[in-house]
């Protein structure tokens, strides 16, 4: 169990780089398409890739009616809201402020935890999601991206606030259905369940985006977000917070910038200063003591 409590932390290394990677080729897909056509386009995409997916994988059993449900409501409050709101918040608000409110996700997901008694929270796992909250602040601050308070970007951080939410929501009550299904498979029903809602909401939207006269950059953009970032790293997010638990798999979660930074210096030329590898520190030195709680907190029993 505990190699494999390890491999699960390095499938979680490797989502959070995917996701580092993400947001500038979502961008360069934005050129091109609108975000709830995007978001829709991905989706689907996603959906048939899961699908096929579950298909090699063998591992498709029958759902039951009421986890249909769980299913549902799963899809409507966890990756439904996050996908909506994240794309519109983006357009209302700094590139900061997103940053800030997304990397309260484990603080989320802490919570609930608590509020339906589903994992303890122990004094480390608290410190390690503090210190890694103030490695995103020293990196965005580095960066030099604006954080704002003002009225013309106060519904965008709400949007933010509430796309973390359900991403947190969806990490939480997703680990309940890995003891009656594989990752593949719950995986593959929540995309499938998600772009259907996407498309109800969108539809007039994506009816009048002229698909076939698309660059073969918004395709590749479109095709990368999906594959990767969608469908691959989500069955092994959903099988890591499986394994390891959610509230030290969220903290994961926030090393995405980590790599987004590195990403945009060695790709686009943008300035990795101090500051930035300061935060990098924190955000590392944050998983690393909620990845050891257990020493520490025998070392304060001891104390």
């Amino acid at each position: 169990m505990h190699k494999k409590s390890h491999f699960a932390e390095l499938i979680l290394l490797l989502v959070a780089i995917i996701w580092g990677i993400n947001p500038p080729i979502i961008k360069l897909g934005l050129q091109f398409i609108a975000p709830q056509p995007y978001n829709v386009a991905r989706m689907l995409v996603a959906s048939v890739v899961a699908l096929i997916a579950l298909w090699l994988s063998g591992s498709y059993r029958r759902v039951d009616r009421a986890d249909w449900w769980r299913l549902t409501k799963l899809a409507a409050l966890g990756f439904f809201v996050f996908q909506i709101f994240f794309t519109e918040g983006i357009l209302r608000t700094t590139s900061g402020n997103a940053s800030f409110m997304l990397c309260l996700m484990p603080v989320s997901v802490l919570l609930l935890n608590k509020a339906f008694g589903l994992e303890t929270i122990t004094r480390p796992v608290v410190t390690g999601i503090a210190c890694s909250i103030s490695g995103i602040a020293l990196i965005v601050v580095g960066t030099g991206r604006e954080v704002s308070l003002s009225s013309s970007h106060l519904l965008g951080t709400a949007f933010i606030l509430l796309s973390q939410a359900g991403y947190a929501y969806y990490t939480v009550f997703s680990r309940e259905l890995l003891a009656r299904y594989s990752s593949y498979q719950v995986s593959a029903c929540l995309m499938v369940i998600t772009s259907a809602m996407l498309l109800v909401v969108s539809a007039p939207e994506v009816a009048s985006v002229a698909w076939l006269e698309l660059p073969p950059a918004a395709w590749t953009s479109v095709l990368f977000s999906a594959v990767f970032a969608l469908c691959l790293a989500n069955i092994l997010w959903i099988w890591g917070t499986g394994v390891i638990g959610t509230s030290r798999a969220a903290i994961f979660n926030n090393l995405s910038p980590v790599f987004a930074v590195i990403t945009g210096y060695l790709l686009l030329d943008e300035t990795f200063g101090l500051l930035q590898a300061a935060g990098a520190v924190f955000v590392f030195a944050g998983v690393y003591i909620t990845r050891h709680k257990d020493r520490w907190l025998r070392q304060g029993a001891g104390a």
